[in-house]
């Protein structure tokens, strides 16, 4: 399907059934916004701001570093913020705490990968999940007392009146082909974009090196800011002994990378960032969960290329964290969102529309 969307490739009666599915998609999309326009259907508010981030397209923009970077500037404006989410991939039903100020509550199988891993890296943030965003939103200000809520892969959640609203946005090839699903990987059209207070291009040094990015926030939203933001690698442990490890160990080995995420060739740029030798890189759909087999594959792969050890994503650690271990050394590398430029406007907007109580 990405090929499709990337490169066209889809014959012609593929094609069709995918236009006409993106047509019903778009009528969806017309109709939800003819009955809130309308007053049918209705955005509610909570007692505190709500931070959005999310983005126009499927996955892979760096929605979740960006929501840990949004809570952390919460925190350091003085709020005391809670983090929402669906929790992609879980097996709990209705609204469930993962975290609270304490402690983590919730295994990932229950929470979701990234709610969990959100919670992992927020120590003493709450993080709750849950497909109502209010109901899980207000649980959050009724249970925590928060002041704030970051809201995880929230443009398209209009249940919910957001104060900031954040889109992320990949710096190369943005739109794929600019077709809404399933005939392409637009979530909603470009157009959209004029609901932002920000726009990061992710993957960049500059927004100019998104120039698809800025010239469509030229068009539909020419007063919003567009920063830049790359990925960067802060941490390294084995996996087996849960030891932290500097970066530049990854430098002296040759290694087998692995990666189940929206966007693998990310995580092999970064990798080659730290001075690694990527022999290869297995991937696996986004959000899956290992099995016994999955290490088992990934050890032959491992054995056949006679590499030093494997590497893969804190997020993928994840998911495979209750297997046994592989025959070789397990790194994982965590990686930050750093804003590349806009850093001054990044402050301000939430200066702005999250005052402090």
């Amino acid at each position: 399907m990405e090929r499709w969307w990337q490169r066209g490739a889809a014959g012609a009666g593929a094609q069709r059934v995918l236009g006409a599915a993106s047509g019903g998609y778009r009528g969806l999309l017309r109709t939800r916004e003819w009955l809130y326009e309308r007053g049918v259907l209705h955005s509610r508010t909570l007692p505190c701001p709500v931070v959005s981030v999310g983005n126009l397209t499927v996955g892979g923009t760096g929605k979740t570093p960006a929501v840990e970077m949004a809570v952390r500037t919460l925190i350091d404006l003085g709020h005391q913020p809670a983090v929402v989410s669906r929790g992609y991939g879980r097996r709990s039903k209705g609204i469930q705490i993962v975290a609270d100020a304490a402690s983590i509550r919730l295994d990932a199988e229950d929470a979701g990968d990234e709610p969990f891993l959100l919670a992992r890296r927020l120590p003493g943030v709450p993080v709750v999940v849950g497909a109502n965003r209010y109901e899980a939103g207000r649980t959050a200000v009724e249970r925590f007392g928060v002041t704030a809520i970051v809201l995880d892969d929230g443009l398209q959640h209009r249940t919910l009146v957001k104060n900031l609203e954040i889109v992320m946005v990949r710096a190369a090839d943005p739109w794929g082909n600019r077709r809404l699903l399933p005939r392409g990987p637009l979530r909603e059209p470009v157009s959209k974009l004029a609901r932002a207070h920000l726009v990061v291009v992710t993957g960049a040094v500059t927004p100019a090196e998104g120039p698809e990015v800025v010239a469509a926030v030229a068009r539909y939203a020419p007063s919003v800011p567009v920063l830049s933001a790359q990925h960067a690698p802060t941490e390294c442990w084995e996996s087996g002994t849960m030891r932290p490890e500097p970066l530049d160990v990854l430098a002296r080995m040759r290694l087998l990378g692995f990666a189940g995420i929206a966007s693998p060739a990310g995580f092999r740029r970064t990798l080659e960032e730290t001075g690694a030798t990527v022999a290869d890189l297995v991937t696996f759909l986004d959000h899956h969960w290992y099995t016994r087999d999955d290490v088992a594959e990934v050890d032959r792969r491992a054995a056949d290329l006679g590499v030093d050890g494997l590497v893969t994503t804190e997020k993928d650690w994840v998911r495979l964290r209750r297997l046994p271990p592989s025959k070789r050394p397990l790194y994982v590398l965590g990686v930050r969102l750093l804003l590349t430029t806009g850093e001054a406007e990044w402050r301000a907007a939430f200066r702005k529309r999250c005052p402090t109580p």
